[in-house]
């Protein structure tokens, strides 16, 4: 690599870590790591989760960099990469047995939140509620920001299943979160 790592792009770092440049990937990765965090909290809901999810997906990306064929943004390609690697954990997450709370050990009364946070946490657990597919394509388009057609790249379908998609969690979280619009 002819520049430094901070002034290269995407692509070059990638090569370059293919290459075997040691301080490349790790650029690369803090280049994108906000939003690749943002999108594993958002599909998975708990930041332990989202954790193990990234950590998976940074060492994919890591071992399969030399599989990058250039048909997108290498961004593309690594959020691509961390959806599934959420997509992965969910559906280990529904294999795992889990043990129910123990009413007598939660507090009694919830601790003073603020209207914001409320409604944060009404619709991260909404999200929870929705198809796993419906819900990376929200968290793509509606709360990330990407294009529908930068969604479909990185879920890897058509841009019309992504359009669907949405629609449908959409149509599902307005059901969810209805008694949130209605006052008192």
């Amino acid at each position: 690599m002819s520049r430094s790592p901070v002034e290269a792009t995407d692509e070059e770092l990638l090569a370059a870590h293919v290459s075997g440049d040691p301080l490349a990937f790790s650029v690369l990765i803090g280049r994108h790591q906000d939003r690749l965090w943002s999108v594993a909290v958002r599909t998975l809901g708990d930041p332990e989760d989202a954790a193990d999810a990234l950590q998976d997906a940074y060492l994919r990306a890591f071992r399969r960099a030399h599989t990058f064929r250039g048909d997108a943004r290498v961004s593309t390609w690594l959020h691509r990469i961390v959806i599934n690697a959420c997509l992965d954990r969910i559906r280990y997450l529904k294999r795992r047995p889990t043990a129910p709370l123990d009413p007598e050990r939660m507090p009694a009364d919830p601790p003073d939140d603020t209207a914001g946070e409320i409604l944060a946490d009404a619709v991260t657990q909404a999200l929870a509620q929705i198809n796993p597919d419906q819900r990376a394509a929200l968290i793509l388009v509606d709360m990330e920001g990407f294009s529908v057609e930068e969604a479909a790249a990185m879920l890897g379908c058509a841009p019309g299943t992504i359009k669907s998609r949405c629609s449908r969690g959409r149509a599902r979280l307005a059901v969810l979160l209805r008694d949130l619009a209605t006052p008192g």
